[in-house]
């Protein structure tokens, strides 16, 4: 059985030479960037359907997920 994933703001996808990193999600529409070397974090940003963006990482590897913030928690009283 097969297991489905959500995309997520953040998340890097590795397709064979290249990376695609996931910058701005909206509900139909996913603001990706696409590089070649996921440290120097340098590629060109573009814009796609969720469907089409599904299509391009198809059988592609999750390689990151997004950072989740420590929640605030105050210094302690003196």
């Amino acid at each position: 059985m097969a297991t489905s994933l959500r995309l997520e703001q953040g998340q890097v996808w590795k397709q064979g030479n290249e990376y695609f990193r996931i910058v701005h999600l909206e509900r139909l529409k996913v603001d990706y960037k696409q590089m070649k070397d996921v440290d120097i974090g340098e590629g060109k940003h573009f814009q796609a359907t969720k469907k089409e963006f599904c299509r391009l990482i198809k059988g592609a590897s999750l390689m990151g997920r997004p950072n989740t913030p420590m929640p605030y928690v105050p210094p302690p009283a003196e």
